[in-house]
């Protein structure tokens, strides 16, 4: 089994030297470094050993409650003694005030550590932001510094059982009580919907206020424990049973009269919540972008020291000196370092916060080809370990199954490549995108202009749909060209210059060949 090393080079490379984190007024690229190389050195000593038996041991409901695998909430307590918690959080509030690029540094390092103790944790910066621009200072102050500190972990209500991409169809009530409101109903698929990490649990719960379909829909803060310090009435019916991230408990939760304070305007439900949401996005494209580094890694490894054939010269050789899996390796390694490019160049995007139509268009290409990049990584990785990537030896048979979730959870892609061309493309977010396409163009302005062509001919169209899913990897295709460009041209600041513009070189050929395809398969689709 090859242990968990945090890829801290290249993560720092693509920060600093391809998305342009340096122009961010208060970026300071040697702090980064330094707390990156702390946390790196926490997760890869202290999470990472918990993964596996956390995979294998996975989480129980016991009278009501979900009970963590051993040794997780002295690992969680430790992480948020630590401050790690509270990274982004104010300092007003307790926090530590830093900015969105180290949160997505931790991120990425945590996921790549331990994916399900991530998620059960991953959710509170995402709440902080929304209590930031939603709530009011009482609600902030009551809340923000239990996040801040640990003592509170967060969660998003937002699926039914009749309701999952169609929130239109959500049937939780809510209905005013007193100086607060009761919810009652019921929602599934709540990750760390309950668990023995943290004193406190805050349910965001999106429920309705009215009939009135999507308008109809408020935000709600809702505590596990009610004011008066008695358990809410919100409890735990059953944890699913799934493919992978068995330590992150999956809950179905139950929701009988429970006490919720309104955040945000009623019937602006999912404004407040797309705040959550979108850090979700973005943390999840960072998860998809975890894995396929760490598949990247453990093949690697492997095929290193596997010996298996010979050579030319007849003697033995590694896996490595075999052309097939060093066309894999190269995949992958340009699957880890692409979609990190990709998904930095929107988190600078958004921490700058003067793009926003820009950042609309880039979370969920990011999004989309980031867990597909997971998710073909591991896939990779398991071919090139053979019948030892099949077994749980290796252990990459878990980031397959780890990485699965990150291509449907937080709106399945095919509705976020639905979104780009029927809602985003005809408005600012393309024209944004558009823009930004050809300032980078260089030598990829042949794929540049197939892409505006592409576009053109989405929005002469009264249907785009049936173009949606090609187009989409289209319009992510052509922006790793462009991230490419960068990547090669800031090579000699990498630690191994020689391995960025090997996998580069290919990864550009191979970029334009997709390229071609789907801008043919989109004119095809009309």
């Amino acid at each position: 089994m090859k242990p968990f090393q945090a890829p801290l080079e290249d993560i720092l490379f693509t920060l600093n030297d391809v998305a342009g984190a340096g122009e961010l007024p208060d970026y300071d690229a040697d702090l980064t470094a330094e707390i990156a190389g702390h946390f790196a050195s926490f997760a890869e000593a202290e999470i990472a050993p918990l993964d596996e038996p956390g995979d294998r041991k996975g989480c129980r409901l016991e009278g009501g409650r979900v009970l963590m695998p051993d040794g997780f909430d002295k690992l969680f307590r430790a992480f948020a003694e630590q401050g790690w918690q509270g990274l982004t959080a104010p300092e007003a509030y307790g926090g530590q005030g830093l900015d969105a690029t180290l949160l997505a540094v931790t991120s990425e390092i945590f996921t790549g550590a331990n994916h399900a103790l991530q998620m059960v944790t991953g959710l509170v910066p995402g709440a902080i932001r929304t209590l930031l621009a939603h709530g009011t200072e009482a609600q902030r102050a009551a809340h923000i510094p239990r996040l801040a500190s640990g003592g509170m972990l967060a969660t998003m209500c937002l699926t039914e059982p009749g309701a999952g991409s169609d929130l239109s169809r959500i049937r939780c009530r809510a209905e005013p009580a007193g100086d607060g409101w009761q919810l009652t109903g019921e929602k599934i698929f709540i990750s760390g919907g309950d668990q023995n990490l943290s004193e406190r649990i805050l349910h965001l719960v999106l429920a309705r206020t009215s009939d009135d379909g999507i308008r109809g829909l408020s935000l709600f803060l809702c505590p596990c424990t009610r004011r008066d310090g008695r358990r809410n009435g919100v409890s735990v019916t059953r944890i699913e049973e799934k493919m992978g991230l068995h330590a992150s408990p999956t809950c179905q939760l139950a929701f009988d009269g429970a006490e919720a304070e309104l955040i945000g305007d009623e019937g602006q439900g999912l404004r407040a919540m797309f705040t959550m949401m979108n850090h979700a996005r973005a943390d999840v494209a960072l998860q998809g972008v975890a894995h396929a580094a760490r598949a990247t890694d453990i093949a690697r490894h492997y095929a290193a020291e596997r010996v298996q054939g010979r050579g030319p010269d007849g003697a033995p050789v590694a896996l490595e000196a075999h052309a097939d899996v060093r066309r894999m390796l190269d995949r992958m390694d340009a699957l880890a370092l692409g979609g990190r490019a990709l998904a930095h160049l929107a988190v600078v995007a958004m921490e700058r916060g003067d793009a926003e139509d820009l950042v609309e268009a880039l979370t969920p290409i990011a999004k989309v080809h980031c867990t597909e990049a997971g998710i073909e990584a591991a896939n990779l990785g398991v071919q090139v370990l053979g019948g030892y990537g099949y077994l749980a030896e290796y252990r990459i048979e878990q980031t397959y199954r780890d990485a699965r979730i990150t291509a449907i959870y937080e709106g399945a892609n095919g509705i976020h490549a639905r979104a780009l061309v029927t809602r985003l493309m005809p408005g600012r977010s393309g024209d944004a995108l558009e823009r930004f396409l050809e300032a980078e163009a260089g030598e990829a302005v042949e794929g540049v202009t197939a892409w505006k062509a592409a576009r053109r001919d989405l929005l002469g169209r009264s249907g785009p749909t049936p173009a949606a899913h090609d187009f989409m990897a289209l319009t992510a295709e052509v922006l790793l060209q462009c991230l490419w460009q960068r990547m090669l041209s800031a090579s000699e600041r990498h630690p191994d210059p020689e391995r960025i513009r090997r996998v580069g070189a290919s990864a550009v050929a191979t970029g334009r060949e997709r390229i071609l395809f789907h801008a043919a398969m989109v004119r095809l689709a009309a």
